[in-house]
């Protein structure tokens, strides 16, 4: 799978001319940065060039360890310029840093490497009067960008909405507008961010960032549309991708969102299911959503669910919100949770069930005699007043086992 994450969108000539003259002028290194710290434009060396630089110039954006140092520092909050400082382990020079805002959008980073950390009164007003300009001509280009943007978003919430008509007419305008090709193996993932402290258009940028290298890859095109918390994924391929590509992309798109959000962010990541046609989106759409419930649920889902790996717990994960709690878990369950010695019988109970109650395979997992082992599943019978032996018995224990997985604290007093 080929993925082009690194590189933002190359910025226009009338603001690589901007930039340009600012270096001229200046005497020194000048870049644009898009809010998420990959490079736009960039003007010529002056001598002041650093490992950073040379190496952004090369892969078209800085490493996620600077990206992480450069953010950290606040620069996308900044409501006037200042400098930012160097890193020697990264090769980093300090940067006199101006936020490109117009009408309250962050639309960019102007950088002008100053090692010294210190610029005259002339070298700010140059400075000031040309991001003036560069936020001017970025906005102009920013609103274009959201206009095709927003085609997208309505694209994407006709192909995975109920509406038969609806997702009809958007097949049809999404080949119109070449957006999607002939292929109709489908993928959706869905990505969700908590509610967090981050500024809403740093949120949806780092979305947009995270997910665009997937909108056009050797085996699949795309769509995206992005919210506030959430952003959706549709992918269309000639054939259904293999579980490595799925796990490789998804673990790709949690990494870009840890280098551009704080840890608050805390994203998930969830996988429909593949389906052989466009017009199953929808379904796909709504396995992911449950593959992301299941993320957030499942700590060792480590962030990311695949509904095709779900298993049981794909019906369980369908049950609204409200429902989902310590209600669910079966009495005898709960009895044995309360008794003397009940997480070393419920540990018991648990692996004898996993391994569809063999004794020799249990007892060998808890490492320990046969002996002890049915002494312990004695007690068990004998506290939950269930017959192991009993098929229903059996999966009314496994049930309540899983069911106690999916809570969190505060679920009616779950654990």
């Amino acid at each position: 799978m080929t993925v082009r994450l690194q590189r933002a969108r190359p910025g226009s000539p009338e603001l690589q001319a901007l930039v340009d003259e600012l270096a001229e002028r200046l005497g020194r290194s000048v870049a644009v940065d898009d809010p998420l710290v990959r490079m736009v434009c960039t003007s010529r060396h002056f001598g002041d060039e650093d490992p950073v630089r040379i190496g952004t110039l090369l892969q078209g954006r800085a490493d996620n360890a600077t990206i992480r140092h450069v953010l950290a520092q606040g620069v996308t909050q900044w409501s006037t310029a200042g400098f930012i400082d160097g890193r020697d382990g990264l090769g980093l020079l300090p940067r006199y840093v101006v936020p490109l805002r117009e009408r309250g959008h962050l639309l960019g980073l102007l950088m002008v490497v100053v090692p010294e950390k210190a610029l005259g009164e002339q070298e700010k007003r140059a400075i000031a009067r040309a991001a003036d300009a560069m936020a001017a001509q970025m906005y102009g280009e920013h609103i274009a960008a959201d206009t095709r943007k927003a085609d997208e978003w309505d694209l994407v919430l006709a192909l995975v909405g109920s509406d038969v008509a609806a997702r009809t007419t958007a097949r049809r305008r999404g080949r119109e507008l070449g957006l999607l090709g002939a292929a109709e193996h489908v993928l959706v993932t869905v990505v969700q961010l908590s509610r967090t402290t981050e500024i809403v258009r740093q949120s949806e940028a780092a979305l947009w960032g995270a997910l665009e290298g997937f909108r056009q890859t050797r085996s699949a095109q795309g769509l995206i549309a992005i919210g506030k918390e959430r952003a959706t994924l549709l992918q269309v391929r000639d054939r259904p991708p293999g579980q490595g590509e799925v796990t490789a992309q998804s673990a790709r798109i949690l990494d870009e969102l840890r280098t551009f959000l704080g840890p608050s962010a805390d994203p998930v990541i969830g996988v429909g299911g593949r389906h052989p046609a466009l017009d199953d989106a929808w379904t796909s759409y709504e396995q992911a959503l449950v593959a992301a419930r299941a993320a957030r649920r499942l700590p060792t889902l480590k962030n990311t669910g695949d509904w095709e790996l779900l298993g049981e717990l794909a019906v369980l994960l369908q049950l609204p919100e409200h429902a989902l709690d310590a209600s669910l878990v079966p009495k005898p369950l709960r009895t044995l949770s309360e008794a003397h010695g009940g997480d070393r019988l419920r540990d018991t109970l648990r692996c004898f069930l996993e391994h569809a109650g063999s004794i020799p395979r249990t007892a060998d997992t808890l490492g320990i005699h046969r002996t002890s082992l049915y002494y312990r599943l004695r007690q068990i019978q004998d506290i939950t007043g269930l017959d192991l032996d009993v098929g229903a018995h059996r999966l009314t224990l496994h049930l309540g086992l899983r069911i106690e997985e999916l809570l969190r604290p505060g679920d009616n007093g779950a654990v």
